[in-house]
């Protein structure tokens, strides 16, 4: 039996551990001629679990004064594009200080993923009388 949260934890997980390679083969060819760095997608809990489900679920504010909950006003906040790369003159793609910056947040985000899931199979045997 899968559980959507933990199901959803774990497929975070593996993105993390899938976007950790790409970005080790980045800083391993920093030097490489015409090599271009990659990167993964950005993983989508809610659309993880729109597919478990098959439903759309949403957060709505429901009083004037509610932050608003919906990715519009996200702009209020200065999210916005980064062309974060430079060519060298031997075609290469790769900036080492930014791929280092990217694996030390993906490593502190899978750190965190980790956590959750623990604490939630924690909880899942607390609720099942099971002392962890």
């Amino acid at each position: 039996m899968k559980i959507g949260l933990l199901d959803a934890l774990s497929e975070k997980m593996r993105w993390h551990q899938a976007r950790q390679t790409l970005l080790a083969e980045n800083v391993a060819n920093a030097d490489t001629p015409n090599y271009r760095g990659r990167d993964l997608k950005a993983f989508g809990f809610e659309e993880h679990m729109q597919q478990l489900s098959g439903v759309r679920i949403a957060t709505v504010a429901t009083q004037p004064g509610h932050i608003s909950v919906q990715g519009v006003d996200a702009d209020g906040f200065g999210a916005r594009q980064m062309n974060s790369f430079e060519i060298t003159p031997e075609g290469n793609g790769v900036t080492l200080e930014d791929e280092m910056m990217k694996v030390a947040g993906n490593q502190m985000d899978y750190q965190a993923i980790t956590a959750l899931y623990t604490r939630s199979i924690k909880l899942l045997k607390t609720a099942l009388g099971k002392q962890a």
